[in-house]
């Protein structure tokens, strides 16, 4: 078996680099993690862009909740995936529903095709979709390299029959990107079982502030998220096992 490629899901310049510097192949770029991951700005866009040469795929999603966007949102998304485009990121993941629970192939068509040469990745949207099956062979008619999905229920791990039937109906044809729940205790064994060739995840920790004052009367204690360089470590050898 080739190389199992891992990708985190980073939600700050500082967790990506961090991300990349521990062995990750490629970030997935967000800002607001709590919303599930929305666009980051262009200021970090720009920032991270002039720092790593290294795969980093944007999100291209303009707030959080679903994925049934305006059509202001819609340019909204246009307009980011251009600036991502000139910018020089070879890829950018995104994800759009109809109210009916189908993929909006007439907007993911034009997205992608904005993109040219730019690989794009369909997020867990995807999860949302009401026929799994149906979407699959839509997207990969659309063009889009990699579906993200945790197999249609919060963690991937209890969707392992899912994802094997997934890669399976795909052949080749497009990447199926388990995620969601993934860890250094269980990417073997869904690597193992599903046959998966790219892996998913967040690998995401709780930071303490490092402000040496705090008003008490706020009543609450400052965190921000990074990456786990430890777990991405731990990530990267137990899926070497199964190459």
């Amino acid at each position: 078996m080739s190389k199992v490629v891992l990708e985190i899901a980073a939600f700050s310049i500082e967790a990506a680099l961090n991300a990349l510097a521990a062995g990750a192949d490629r970030i997935e770029f967000c800002e607001n993690p709590m919303e599930g991951g929305t666009t980051p700005s262009y200021g970090s866009l720009l920032l991270l862009s002039q720092l790593t040469k290294q795969p980093v795929f944007p999100i291209i999603r303009p707030r959080g909740g679903d994925f049934l966007y305006t059509d202001r949102e819609f340019q909204v998304m246009q307009n980011d995936l251009m600036a991502c485009k000139q910018l020089g990121f070879k890829g950018a993941v995104i994800g759009l529903l109809k109210s009916d629970g189908h993929i909006d192939t007439k907007r993911t068509a034009a997205l992608v095709e904005a993109a040219g040469s730019m690989e794009i990745s369909f997020h867990r949207a995807f999860d949302r979709c009401k026929d799994p099956f149906v979407a699959l062979e839509q997207l990969i008619d659309l063009g889009c390299k990699r579906i993200l999905t945790s197999g249609q229920v919060p963690n991937v791990g209890n969707a392992i029959p899912m994802i094997q039937s997934l890669i399976e109906k795909a052949n080749d044809r497009i990447v199926i990107l388990p995620g969601s729940g993934v860890r250094a205790d269980n990417i073997a064994k869904i690597v193992t079982a599903t046959g998966a060739k790219e892996m998913h995840s967040s690998a995401r920790k709780a930071m303490a502030s490092k402000m040496e004052f705090n008003q008490p009367t706020m009543q609450e204690n400052m965190h921000y998220f990074d990456v786990d360089i430890a777990e991405i470590k731990a990530m990267l050898a137990a899926i070497n096992t199964t190459s």
